[in-house]
């Protein structure tokens, strides 16, 4: 299965975006803002001084991540973890309501404001049940991160 998060707004404090299913408009999106990132070191963490990324405050790069199901020790339940995203670790889909629940993992819900989203469990639910049957056929789940 994959999926598709289009980030349309970007501004300093919080970047909101929408998520489709190749077909259909799912859900919005919020993440951390988007930062410039640079590996100025070849050491691939981008928390170097001047790479660019503020640890639990800065979105994932743009790009293409497998996604798999894995227990979530903080949620208590599978949720999607992206893989092999360059410089961040345990990089989720999950459920909150403001930035200050994303800490680099993308949220989903509806946008209901500047930055805030309402319905969360309820769509992080949908899309983690999608994701989950998907790779129980035997399929790959990717989710595509394209920005402007």
């Amino acid at each position: 299965m994959n999926l598709y998060l289009y980030r349309r707004e970007l501004n300093a404090t919080f970047t909101i975006g929408h998520i489709y299913d190749g077909v259909r408009r799912l859900c919005d999106t919020l993440e951390d803002p988007v930062r410039d990132l640079r590996d100025l070191n070849g050491d691939g963490d981008f928390d170097d001084p001047g790479e660019g990324k503020i640890y639990g405050n800065t979105a994932i790069p743009a790009g293409k991540y497998k996604i798999v199901m894995s227990m979530s020790s903080h949620f208590k339940r599978p949720m999607p973890y992206l893989q092999d995203v360059p410089g961040f670790s345990y990089v989720m889909i999950h459920n909150g309501l403001t930035v200050e629940h994303t800490k680099g993992c993308i949220l989903v819900g509806i946008n209901k404001g500047h930055g805030r989203l309402v319905d969360s469990r309820g769509w992080s639910d949908i899309i983690n049940k999608m994701l989950t049957e998907a790779e129980a056929k035997g399929e790959v789940n990717y989710l595509y991160i394209c920005q402007d």
